[in-house]
């Protein structure tokens, strides 16, 4: 009895700080995020009073305004384009360092070199790339040089473009990390024997490697969508006039100068509902190919 009481104990002692620390910085914050999504924003205060109002504000809009649902669309289309960026970026860097690189030193060192932009500061990333971008920054310098413009061209910053550019840059270990890992857990015999029954390189690719690293290449790019959704900082430091709002930055703002924090609260929601249903949809999509995968092992 003492020895099935103490390990209980031990049992219960372990999950208690995990469940308190969730309940205090997870769902209690959740939870209150909530409650204020249906709350009313007072002349001085918010007051407690259930509506729908700050739903209604968010989704009743008339097309070309500038209300927050057609910025949440064009966060998405942000979003998913840094998506398919960093995942074409870090497949083909993936599988050259898991495939490409046979010495297991060099394979560390490249793969150490690939995520070391993690130990960056993430505005020291953004603000590096006004310079690089910048009307005397390091890309119009180089044109310049080359005799390929006169003047410095200003089309690279403060725009689209240099958004999703910085976002690709940020988020691109962010995707490798799993695309790595689940090409390094493919077994080595598969391949060997798709070569044995007569398949070349690009048929062993397309019917054994990238089936199997399916699981990773999803799980990066949900990462990289749903960071890019909730980024706000990139957009406010390189998107200039027409593309620094995205549907973060309206969030920030409705709790900062506007002091609006149940509107924000609701866009918040609707926000993390949206990233809710990507994570549930991905997860089915994922574990389907894991299975794949354990199958393809076990034959």
């Amino acid at each position: 009895m003492r020895l099935h009481g103490s390990k209980d104990f031990m049992k219960y002692g372990i999950l208690a700080p995990v469940v308190i620390w969730l309940m205090l910085f997870l769902i209690i914050p959740y939870f209150n995020l909530l409650m204020y999504s249906f709350w009313k924003n007072g002349a001085f205060a918010v007051e407690h009073v259930f509506t729908l109002g700050n739903y209604t504000k968010f989704f009743s809009v008339k097309r070309g305004s500038s209300a927050p649902v057609w910025v949440l669309i064009d966060t998405f289309r942000i979003a998913l384009t840094v998506t398919v960026c960093a995942v074409v970026i870090s497949y083909p860097l993936a599988y050259f360092i898991n495939f490409g690189i046979k010495n297991a030193k060099f394979k560390k060192m490249f793969y150490m070199l690939a995520i070391i932009p993690l130990w960056i500061s993430y505005v020291m990333k953004a603000y590096s790339w006004t310079i690089i971008l910048g009307t005397h920054g390091l890309l119009n310098s180089f044109l310049m040089w080359a005799g390929i413009t006169d003047k410095p061209v200003g089309m690279f910053l403060y725009n689209d473009f240099s958004v999703v550019t910085a976002m690709v840059n940020i988020y691109v270990p962010f995707v490798l990390m799993p695309m790595y890992t689940s090409l390094e857990q493919i077994p080595k015999n598969l391949i060997d024997a798709s070569e044995d029954l007569g398949c070349n390189s690009v048929r062993t690719f397309f019917k054994v490697v990238f089936p199997l690293s399916l699981p990773g290449v999803i799980t990066g790019a949900t990462y990289a969508f749903t960071l890019s959704m909730g980024d706000f900082l990139a957009p406010q430091l390189l998107g200039g006039a027409t593309s620094s709002t995205k549907i973060a930055n309206i969030v920030q703002l409705q709790f900062g100068t506007s002091n609006n924090w149940p509107y924000g609260a609701a866009i918040g929601v609707v926000i993390l509902m949206l990233i809710l249903i990507l994570l549930a949809l991905t997860g089915k999509v994922e574990k389907h190919f894991s299975k794949l995968d354990i199958e393809g092992e076990k034959a």
